[in-house]
């Protein structure tokens, strides 16, 4: 079965620092990548930020500079730390897998559900000001 887990969330201060983890089980594939996304009540799910199988990241212009996203392929798991967090980064927290190419498109696209079946099921981050 295939299956994605999303782990880390909580509450914090703003300024302050959270690591979120996606631990992936269940499928293989030559050519992948793991993307972050969050969805804030009344709000699109947006795309964060992405990492391929080749090392290849992308980050929201929104987070660019206080995230960081890392894969530990031993452990079938991606990361996200999220530094400087700030209010408009609460939100539920998705992982998603996919090919490179469709997680790109993803990322910049309104509804990144249209492009992208495997989902975990969020872990929510609460920043308070």
């Amino acid at each position: 079965e295939v299956q994605l887990v999303e782990s880390g969330g909580g509450l914090v201060q703003a300024g302050g620092s959270l690591r979120l983890s996606c631990a992936a089980s269940g499928f293989t594939f030559d050519d992948y990548a793991i993307g972050w996304f969050r969805q804030a009540p009344g709000k699109e799910r947006e795309g964060v930020s992405c990492i391929s199988s080749d090392g290849t990241t992308y980050y929201a212009d929104s987070v660019k500079g206080r995230f960081t996203i890392s894969s530990d392929n031993a452990k079938n798991t991606v990361y996200l730390q999220m530094n400087s967090l700030k209010p408009e980064d609460t939100a539920v927290y998705y992982c998603a897998a996919g090919d490179p190419i469709t997680t790109a498109q993803a990322m910049g696209a309104g509804n990144p559900r249209e492009y992208l079946e495997v989902w975990g099921q969020g872990t929510l981050v609460t920043v308070s000001s």
